[in-house]
């Protein structure tokens, strides 16, 4: 004869969200980090714009190797910095091939002084 199993199958269980409260921030960092530009905060544009900051100008295809990405990934989120008005595009064509080249605006620059400056700031915070 067979013997039976008398252990329970198990029923995957579905994780309840955490109740915990999120524990409160000091008011000075509170206010530096949620003054963060978002829209630099994110890697890629971030690698953009310090790309930028660091050279000139770039071309899509430099940008593209330096950054490891897709054309389509570089390329969507160029498109928020250039509609943000953080850096310049100048499409040209070299021979007959297309070129994309990108520069750093001034007001990419103020953005990317006042992204590290609030990011010193947090940091300083969460040292002392």
């Amino acid at each position: 004869m067979a013997r039976q199993s008398t252990a329970k199958q198990q029923t995957p269980r579905r994780h309840a969200k955490a109740t915990t409260a999120p524990q409160p921030v000091p008011d000075s960092s509170k206010s530096a980090a949620s003054s963060l530009d978002r829209l630099i905060h994110e890697r890629l544009r971030l690698g953009i714009i310090s790309a930028l900051a660091a050279n000139e100008s770039m071309t899509f295809s430099d940008l593209k190797n330096l950054m490891n990405t897709t054309d389509g990934n570089l390329s969507v989120h160029a498109r928020k910095l250039e509609d943000a008005g953080y850096i310049a595009v100048t499409k040209y064509f070299e021979g007959r091939l297309p070129k994309t080249q990108y520069k750093l605006t001034a007001a990419g620059r103020r953005a990317l002084e006042n992204y590290l400056s609030h990011m010193e700031t947090l940091i300083q915070q969460m040292r002392t």
